[in-house]
């Protein structure tokens, strides 16, 4: 049931997204913000985190419990090391193409690419690592709170 609600979301958020893009909402007579909400690009709020990404919160708080949608920006040239989230993670790639390995031991040669338009389920308490390569890449994450990382060892 989480599964079909987050991907709800995943849809309505991106439904949303695209209607303002192409100026729908922006036509005709006002709309009821009881009815809607809409954030335009320039309105969204993006945070630096110190990986070398970049976070907007859309949609619920991703430090507390609940469900929460986030953009992330992956700025190029930056990635993380092996990690695990402790929830299911659903991520849909806005633009860019975002790389992607499994596993604890860190060898960006497992980078695998994820163009634009692709959709990913991070399994919760399964190690990863992820980012960019040669452009920025946006992505959009669903997922239940609280959204905790917890880094890998590498085996030696």
């Amino acid at each position: 049931m989480k599964t079909l609600i987050a991907l709800n979301i995943v849809g309505l958020v991106g439904l949303a997204a695209l209607t303002t893009s192409v100026g729908i909402a922006s036509a005709g007579e006002e709309l009821d913000p009881k009815a809607i909400s809409i954030q335009l690009p320039k309105d969204i709020k993006w945070v630096a985190n110190p990986s070398g990404s970049e976070t907007a919160v859309l949609v619920g708080d991703p430090s507390k419990p609940g469900l929460y949608v986030v953009l992330n920006k992956w700025k190029a040239n930056h990635h993380s090391k092996p990690h695990s989230h402790p929830n299911d993670r659903f991520i849909t790639v806005i633009s860019g193409t975002w790389w992607v390995a499994t596993g604890s031991d860190y060898n960006p040669e497992h980078f695998k690419p994820v163009p634009a338009g692709s959709f990913v389920t991070h399994y919760g308490n399964e190690i990863h690592y992820d980012g960019a390569k040669d452009e920025d890449t946006i992505l959009q994450i669903v997922g239940i709170g609280p959204a905790t990382s917890k880094r890998v060892e590498e085996k030696k």
